[in-house]
């Protein structure tokens, strides 16, 4: 009789890797991150898994927290390759 109401365990997805406007993000892409003032940052693959980082200041920060908790999206805009050249001039 114990054990007929057991909880099911619900199998936790992780987000997608997309920006705040749903666009896909992947290693290599050059992201303005909103969060930890980091500013420009490029993604790449760390053996701790996908990480941005900091063009300005070489620092890293996983993908997982850069979760916005109420969309499920990155905090983080995806910056075309034309704008970022432009920046570096």
């Amino acid at each position: 009789m114990f054990g007929l109401f057991k909880k099911k365990e619900k199998k936790k997805e992780k987000p997608p890797l997309v920006d705040l406007d749903q666009n896909p993000l992947n290693e290599g892409d050059m992201v303005m991150c909103l969060r930890y003032e980091m500013g420009l940052s490029k993604i790449i693959e760390t053996e701790n898994g996908l990480v941005y980082e900091s063009v300005a200041t070489g620092k890293q920060e996983s993908w997982l927290r850069m979760i916005d908790a109420a969309t499920e999206f990155q905090k983080v805009k995806k910056v075309d390759e034309n704008d970022h050249s432009k920046k570096e001039e």
